[in-house]
């Protein structure tokens, strides 16, 4: 069963409150996880005994401030806290019964919700623990499926183009380069003869 933030949310008070009883030496805890067709609004119901009125107004006020503190929650209403024979803390998505035994026993508020499961709050932690273990375990699962998936797909190279030739780059040439290359260029200059003499006989 997948649970939704809300009802995580939910489940997290219900505990920390079942956790206040269990300080505050509450008897014969129960958390009644009711039938969504009988609920109506609520999800859970915490019932738990107190010896005495000043007990379970003790109970009942840890609870408030504990929720108050912890999570920031307010109880929507609180009603029988002056008489502390039954008091009630309405959460809206759960609902906390302190009851002194003798008006317990009386309303029997357990067989008025036959349909509800009934749990100790270590059942209903180890019900939080096993769906925290799911969970993890389904996550842990996917991640595999998913680079096996991956793997089993044929690796295709992407089509490698023919690479073209490097174009040269034509390099400006400096002027003196300029003024060399014309000097070799130019047809070399002859020179003009010398003119010859004529040899004249000496006279003797």
């Amino acid at each position: 069963m997948r649970l939704t933030p809300a009802q995580k949310q939910t489940r997290a008070l219900v505990q920390a409150a079942a956790a206040v009883c269990e300080d505050k030496k509450g008897l014969n805890t129960r958390i009644l996880a009711l039938d969504p067709a009988d609920s109506g609004l609520s999800d859970f119901f915490l019932v738990t005994s107190a010896t005495n009125e000043r007990q379970a107004v003790a109970i009942a006020d840890e609870i408030e401030l504990r929720l108050k503190r912890d999570f920031g929650v307010y109880p929507n209403s609180v009603e029988g806290r002056r008489h502390g024979e039954w008091i009630l803390l309405d959460y809206v998505d759960f609902v906390v019964h302190v009851f002194q035994s003798e008006r317990r026993a009386f309303y029997d508020i357990e067989r008025l919700r036959k349909s509800a499961r009934p749990l100790t709050p270590e059942e209903f932690d180890a019900e939080l623990k096993t769906e925290l273990k799911d969970k993890t375990r389904a996550a842990r699962t996917k991640s595999p499926i998913k680079a096996r998936a991956a793997s089993a797909k044929p690796a295709t190279k992407p089509a490698t183009k023919p690479k073209k030739p490097a174009k040269r780059v034509k390099t400006a040439k400096k002027p003196a380069q300029k003024a060399a290359t014309r000097r070799k260029a130019a047809p070399a200059k002859k020179k003009a003869p010398r003119p010859t003499r004529k040899k004249t006989k000496r006279s003797r």
